[in-house]
């Protein structure tokens, strides 16, 4: 099976992978999905995800083709590297394979220019034209062309909230933090038109490449506010020169005023994902970054 055959035949990639007429090497590939390289006779490569078998359940009805319509969106604004969709299958994705490269400063500026571009490129509405996923879990994308902050709120807060506070994750104190959040979110500000965002844009679902590109990966791809994305990329750690990525990106696109304020708002978001989706551990995340939010408010009286 070479690159062109699978082109033309992506269903037949679980049959050659059964028979094992592929060589399949395993590789890292995130918290959910099993990964691996598949190298085919002319020498090309794919990246293929599949739902692993441990997990003692199939793969949620959708999952996969939630990531390639998100991929494939986000990859027609033709601005930032995305990779091609290869092969979508109920039980399997796989994507053109990135060679890993070396996070420069270069690489950085460009990368700034070119996701200010993949927003600009709108959506809309708020939320998508298919079911969503972020992780595991689904994520509402019911289209709403109303304000952001109150799509925000019902959309991309409440669910998750709700999740971890039935899932033991969260006690009173937290979950009372994050609703004094949703309670005030038109205060926030910064509310613009959709953009066309990633969703899941932490520093680990953007990959440097030995093309001098930084590829986006693992989208939970929808219409959004772009100071979602650019929040995320701080997240764990932060995304290698994060100052050049964010100052490239205000030449191509200045953010609104109060935007360094909104941070901790627009990260909130993934920190609930991860007490709904992994627990109690990220239960004290949680409680910091709702009480970011309602600082940059200026509120002084923050208890919990």
């Amino acid at each position: 099976m070479d690159l062109a055959y699978l082109r033309a035949h992506p269903e037949h990639l679980p049959t050659f992978l059964t028979h094992q007429r592929i060589r399949e090497t395993p590789v890292a590939g995130g918290d959910i999905c099993a990964a691996s390289r598949l190298t085919l006779d002319d020498g090309h490569s794919v990246f293929a995800k599949t739902w692993p078998e441990a997990a003692g359940r199939p793969a949620p009805e959708g999952f996969f083709a939630a990531e390639a319509a998100g991929l494939r969106w986000l990859r027609e604004a033709g601005t930032v590297a995305v990779p091609e969709v290869v092969v979508a299958l109920p039980g399997l994705l796989a994507l053109e394979w990135i060679e890993p490269g070396e996070p420069t400063p270069e690489v950085a500026e460009r990368f700034g220019q070119e996701l200010a571009g993949l927003h600009r490129a709108g959506a809309s509405a708020f939320g998508a034209g298919w079911n969503g996923f972020i992780g595991a879990l689904p994520a509402d994308n019911t289209p709403d062309d109303g304000l952001w902050s109150g799509w925000f709120a019902r959309a991309r807060l409440v669910p998750y909230l709700r999740m971890s506070v039935d899932g033991g994750a969260l006690t009173g104190a937290e979950a009372g933090l994050v609703e004094q959040v949703v309670e005030r979110i038109g205060e926030f500000g910064g509310d613009e038109p959709p953009a066309r965002i990633h969703g899941d844009l932490w520093p680990g679902n953007a990959l440097w490449g030995a093309d001098d590109r930084v590829w986006l990966v693992d989208p939970a791809a929808h219409g959004g506010h772009r100071e979602t994305d650019l929040a995320q990329l701080a997240l764990f750690g932060g995304a290698p020169h994060l100052d050049r990525i964010l100052a490239a990106y205000a030449e191509q696109w200045p953010l609104a005023d109060g935007w360094r304020e909104r941070v901790p708002l627009h990260q909130l978001h993934l920190m609930l994902v991860h007490t709904a989706l992994f627990g109690a551990a990220y239960r004290d995340a949680v409680a910091r970054t709702a009480r970011s939010a309602l600082a940059g408010l200026g509120r002084a009286t923050v208890d919990g």
